[in-house]
């Protein structure tokens, strides 16, 4: 035990609905560090002075969330490689000189997740298919072709959007007509929603699963319901199904170990406590 108390906290507008602060300090309070992770309200307009202002308070760096990802990275003084090609951040750090790296680390706790629930699962067995191309988009299908994936499959309702990011990201992403989705859906292997489709107070997600090959793996962005229709009926389709949750968790953990010093367990026991906050 040092005599400093370590700092970091999470960015958004709004911020009150966050479960990082419970995540985090489930991990705090389970190795006994000295610290606090805090939620931080910050509007669009203050957020260049308060990433200034952080590391002179004391903090090791912060998350960022909507709708500040990607004026995060543009404010950065380093950039990593996975976030340059993402074209946001998430995890921001700050080094002993106060300047500020910039990271995106929901591709990996995307991939984590998946590995943990479906432990047979590889990437490169067969396309993808990405639903939506939001913000969340770009990392995922960043992170299936890093693994390996031959192709993915990226269906949008609003086709500039998918071409923007096919454009970003190469010649293996394959643009689909959001109607069509049910014919593809044979296909693939792993399919993924990234859009907001589904979660509580949004519109639901209609997909025709019946062409869906049983074993193919469904994951879902959404765990507000943790098991949203698309999972219940990709479940029922025979579908091998991973909920969102587990990504939350997962992309927290580099950024813990790089402001914390300790590199957490993402278990049922950290799930049981974000779920039950």
């Amino acid at each position: 035990m040092s005599n400093q108390v370590l700092l970091a906290g999470v960015i958004g507008d709004p911020i009150a609905h966050s479960k990082s602060p419970a995540l985090h300090g489930h991990w705090l309070r389970r190795y006994g560090i000295e610290g606090y992770y805090v939620p931080l309200h910050v509007t669009h307009e203050n957020l260049p002075k308060v990433l200034k202002t952080l590391p002179k308070m004391g903090f090791k760096g912060v998350n960022v969330t909507i709708p500040h990802k990607e004026q995060a990275l543009s404010l950065a003084d380093s950039v990593t490689d996975r976030a340059a090609l993402i074209g946001a951040a998430n995890t921001l750090t700050y080094t002993s000189s106060g300047t500020m790296q910039a990271d995106n680390t929901d591709g990996v706790g995307f991939i984590a997740n998946i590995r943990q629930a479906v432990p047979d699962w590889v990437a490169g067995t067969g396309p993808a298919m990405v639903l939506g191309a939001g913000g969340a988009s770009r990392a995922i299908l960043s992170a299936l072709l890093s693994e390996g994936a031959p192709r993915v499959i990226l269906a949008n309702r609003t086709r500039a959007r998918a071409e923007a990011l096919r454009e970003k990201l190469g010649a293996r992403v394959e643009l689909l007509d959001w109607h069509r989705i049910a014919d593809a859906l044979s296909e693939v292997h792993t399919v993924v929603n990234t859009t907001s489709l589904g979660m509580t107070g949004s519109q639901p997600l209609h997909i025709d699963l019946s062409r869906v090959r049983p074993g193919t793996v469904a994951a879902d962005l959404v765990y507000t319901p943790l098991m949203t229709d698309f999972l219940l009926n990709a479940e029922a389709a025979g579908c091998r199904v991973v909920d969102g949750l587990g990504m939350l968790l997962h992309q927290a953990a580099p950024g813990f170990e790089r402001w914390f010093g300790k590199r957490p367990v993402v278990d049922e026991e950290l799930r049981q406590a974000v779920l039950a906050s």
